[in-house]
């Protein structure tokens, strides 16, 4: 079979390699992928890539070889999942805790947009808690996470303002409710909750508009610049605010993407798709996703698949 492997390469990260089908573990099926999403942490991470690394985590396909263990969906069911890697690839094994079945209404690009970005957004608002009637602040909102944290919170009940670099970046976001600025510094505070992933700068600016006792979520650091908080400038801040580090990451991702996929199905839930392309596109899709020149996810297909 054929799947990506990295070359080190800023201008052409991935390139194309023979490679044996995997074997599955007991408790893993064996997808055939038709569509996989990339994730900008993930260009990152190609830029000097570990030994042996296989990437992709978020994958839309078929199950050809149902798990040794009698777990998970059979033969010729279609399926969205989330695999430690090895997803850009014509097949993957994926533990089948870590996977959904799909309904006939949701296509395989819609499906592959939704693992990391939308599991991301599940568990940043779980973490917040309650937003009915609260005011939140997401920063770094227009890419894959920021639409589905917006669309969420927003039916939530939350009031909430994202921050993106251009009003063009802005535009999805505004029509789901969300309020759009294009730099932390322009915002009107206090907020009860701010959702942080930017880091550099943005940071300390943000926590400065947050309530007394409220809470900063710190999930990224898009802008890949350390952050410097100075202690008496905090005196002068908001008392008591609380900044909880968070990391999406903890399999089982199951019922999760369960979750994702009814959400989807029942038009609670929509994925902002800013390009889809062969996946003979791929090493310049990583590069425009790297450089943010896509809007939401980017989907590559395999096969002439949708």
């Amino acid at each position: 079979m054929q799947r990506l492997i990295p070359t080190g390469e800023a201008a052409r990260p991935v390139a194309f390699a023979e490679a044996p089908q995997p074997v599955p573990e007991p408790g893993e099926a064996l997808i055939k992928v038709e569509a996989f999403a990339p994730n900008r942490g993930e260009t990152f991470l190609l830029e000097h890539p570990h030994p042996g690394v296989l990437p992709g985590k978020d994958i839309a396909g078929l199950v050809v070889q149902a798990a040794a263990d009698g777990t998970g969906p059979g033969i010729g069911t279609r399926v969205v999942g989330h695999p430690a890697q090895g997803g850009w690839a014509e097949y993957a094994a994926v533990p089948t805790h870590s996977l959904a079945v799909l309904p006939d209404s949701i296509d395989s690009v819609r499906a592959a947009a939704l693992p990391l970005a939308g599991i991301t957004a599940l568990r940043l608002l779980r973490t917040a808690g309650s937003l009915v009637g609260r005011r939140v602040l997401l920063t770094g909102a227009s890419g894959g996470v920021g639409h589905y944290v917006t669309e969420l919170a927003v039916r939530a009940g939350a009031e909430l303002t994202a921050v993106t670099a251009t009003p063009e970046r802005g535009e999805r976001l505004a029509e789901l409710g969300a309020e759009v600025v294009h730099e932390v510094a322009g915002t009107h505070g206090p907020f009860d909750v701010v959702l942080e992933s930017t880091g550099g700068p943005d940071l300390p600016l943000a926590l400065a508009k947050t309530r007394p006792g409220g809470t900063l979520v710190w999930f990224g650091q898009a802008s890949r610049t350390p952050v410097t908080l100075d202690f008496f400038q905090l005196l002068g801040g908001p008392e008591r605010a609380t900044i909880r580090h968070f990391h999406y990451a903890g399999a089982p991702y199951g019922s999760d993407l369960e979750v994702l996929v009814s959400l989807v199905q029942r038009g609670r839930l929509h994925p902002e798709i800013g390009r889809i392309a062969d996946w003979a596109e791929t090493a310049g899709t990583l590069v425009d996703l790297r450089e943010r020149r896509i809007r939401g996810k980017a989907v590559l297909l395999i096969g002439g698949a949708r």
